[in-house]
């Protein structure tokens, strides 16, 4: 299909699913008469319409909801467009009775300058709405759409606002692109990691610990310990070094570098440490100090680069750091580990000289393909983000310095095209002290997420006063590169949940092998196994309970162990173990040295 053909379905796809938003409203007003309306757009898979509702909405409400839809349909109802003046749209939307309509129409009008609001009319429906829209619902597939779930949803998503009913529907431009869609929405909901997560006792969210601050239970902190140790392992080769640093500091030091005016509502609220004193007229207090919760790791990196002289010779220097930094994320956008307000970041540090950038931005990419090749991750591309000079905030969020953005986004540029790796170029949406690129992945479950970025700072050695003696014995301020290919622990661990849908390969895996027995008396040989492979460090357990071997083995499918191992008279007698593996029918009999072999080989390689 041709771009311009592509261009012409996705636009006509567009006009099917505003359509059938407002067809959807028009049902459920119809269905809750006394309802009102807030926002109701096209969506990536179809559309979604807000609501306050006089009356709830539940899924077993769906079928009326879609009968009366289906039947608007079919009335070949017009989309007809009228444009009114500013005073003339207020007074209609004032007839229409939306109270919510009318305050975004007065935030369009005043905020935006707006002249004029257009409105659309179909049937006895009437919207505030730009368009487009089908010629008339006749044109819209009556088999081609479903409603999806209902959901809760502030108002304008400002958590102060009011919770609005919101009805996400699926909708496509036949009845076999729906059915496509919706089976892979039932396997993507199959690997969602929050429910993989319970189900496989990796983590929880306890309320009373806090919103976005997951506790790892014992099988997920195996992950999270795996994937250090193979980042560790990486960067020991390519020449990092390892520190460690607090998780809180002193506010100045986050005001110094620029953080606190740029992401101090991204933060945790300060906190002040007082000091009472007793004096005429009662105790006063006095702040001595103030301290922030670190929200990354950067500035403790650069004191470390500071803490004594540097030489050119020192450089490229690389500070690495599985470090926990804390984030006051938006409360409403918290989901599972994608999104959480404390995290462990696979963090390093590159200070380096200009002519060293290159060389370094290259070698942080060929690790980023390194690992995600270990791990089995291949959709994925690059997301080139500039500055934006024209931006109207431009000197709120970025560095005012156009020379050297424009010195170091040619130096980054350069480097990815000579990467050979994909990317797309965006502006407006670098750091505020220089350009990024993000690590887009398009998971299995269908969704795009920013898995981890990569930095040039050229703004922040300067606020910091970090410096080197040069081959000319000059001072000269370092570049730095911020590298994290593995992002948050919690979003990659999220990101791999699904990707494997809880069947992690051997050396991932939480419990690598599980022994079952076809009778209680073989427990005691079983057992010793179990300790000989522990011996290697290969995590074994013995599943010691009174089921039949047959349910024993269906436990081990449920929990989505690697290996498992049955162990009989046939087994014990032959010094033997019966391997049957993860998604594989077939099994096998080998002596235990030689499993013992085989499994140390798929961990040492880290074999998918």
């Amino acid at each position: 299909m041709s771009a311009h053909a592509t261009a012409e379905v996705s636009d006509q796809l567009y006009r099917i699913r505003h359509s059938l938003a407002h067809v959807l409203a028009q049902a459920v007003l119809e269905l809750r008469p006394g309802s009102t309306l807030g926002f109701g757009p096209p969506i990536e898979d179809g559309f979604y319409y807000d609501f306050i509702l006089s009356e709830p909405i539940t899924e077993d409400d769906f079928k009326a909801i879609e009968k009366k839809m289906k039947f608007i349909i079919k009335q070949r109802q017009k989309f007809e467009s009228e444009e009114l003046s500013a005073s003339s749209a207020l007074a209609r939307i004032d007839e229409m009775g939306e109270p919510y309509k009318r305050e975004y129409a007065e935030d369009l009008i005043e905020k935006q300058g707006l002249d004029s609001l257009t409105f659309y009319q179909n049937g006895p429906f009437l919207d505030m709405c730009e368009g487009p829209h089908v010629e008339h619902t006749g044109q819209l597939p009556a088999g081609g759409f479903k409603i999806r779930s209902v959901a809760g949803a502030y108002w304008r998503g400002d958590s102060d606002n009011v919770m609005m009913t919101r009805l996400y529907a699926w909708a496509f431009e036949s009845k076999e692109e729906l059915e496509a869609h919706a089976k892979a929405y039932k396997e993507a909901q199959a690997r969602d990691h929050k429910k993989l997560g319970r189900e496989l006792d990796l983590f929880v969210i306890d309320e009373e610990v806090g919103k976005g601050l997951p506790l790892w239970l014992p099988s997920g902190t195996v992950i999270r310990d795996e994937l250090e140790n193979l980042m560790k392992e990486l960067e020991f080769r390519a020449g990092y070094h390892r520190v460690a640093t607090p998780h809180l500091s002193r506010a100045d030091l986050y005001y110094k570098t620029g953080h606190l005016p740029y992401y101090e509502d991204g933060m945790y609220p300060l906190m002040e440490l007082k000091e009472v004193h007793d004096c005429e007229g009662g105790a006063s207090e006095e702040v001595k100090e103030t301290y922030v919760l670190k929200p990354m790791n950067c500035p403790h990196h650069h004191k470390i680069f500071a803490a004594r002289p540097r030489s050119y010779r020192d450089l490229p220097l690389r500070l690495a750091e599985y470090g926990q930094v804390y984030r006051f994320e938006d409360s409403g956008s918290l989901s599972g580990l994608l999104r959480v307000r404390g995290m462990c970041m696979n963090d390093a540090h590159i200070y380096c000289t200009e002519e060293q950038i290159k060389s370094e931005f290259l070698a942080v990419m060929d690790m980023h393909r390194e690992v995600y090749e270990i791990l089995g991750l291949d959709s994925y591309y690059m997301r080139f983000s500039t500055w934006d000079p024209e931006d109207p905030k431009g000197k709120e969020k970025y560095v005012n310095d156009p020379e050297s953005w424009e010195r170091s986004q040619n130096m980054v540029r350069e480097a990815m095209v000579d990467s050979g790796l994909p990317f797309v170029e965006v502006k407006g949406e670098a750091a505020f002290y220089g350009p990024k690129i993000d690590v887009q992945f398009r998971t299995v479950t269908g969704r795009e997420e920013t898995a981890s970025t990569n930095q040039l700072d050229f703004a922040v050695p300067e606020r910091m006063d970090l410096r080197y003696v040069g081959a000319d014995n000059e001072e000269h301020r370092p570049y730095i590169i911020h590298r994290a290919p593995l992002g948050t622990h919690e979003r990659f661990v999220a990101f791999l949940i699904e990707h494997y849908g809880g069947a992690f390969p051997t050396w991932l895996a939480p419990v690598q092998v599980r022994i079952v027995t076809v009778s209680d008396r073989f427990n005691e040989d079983a057992q010793k196994i179990v300790d000989g492979l522990r011996r290697h460090m290969i995590r074994a357990e013995l599943d010691p309970s009174n089921e039949t071997m047959g349910k024993k083995i269906r436990n081990a499918v449920t929990g989505k162990i690697p290996n498992v191992l049955i162990v009989g008279e046939q087994e014990v007698n032959d010094q033997t173990v019966t391997l049957r593996r993860y998604g594989i029918r077939e099994q096998e009999t080998m002596a235990i040295d030689a499993f013992e072999t085989w499994v140390l080989d798929q961990i040492k390689t880290r074999a998918r």
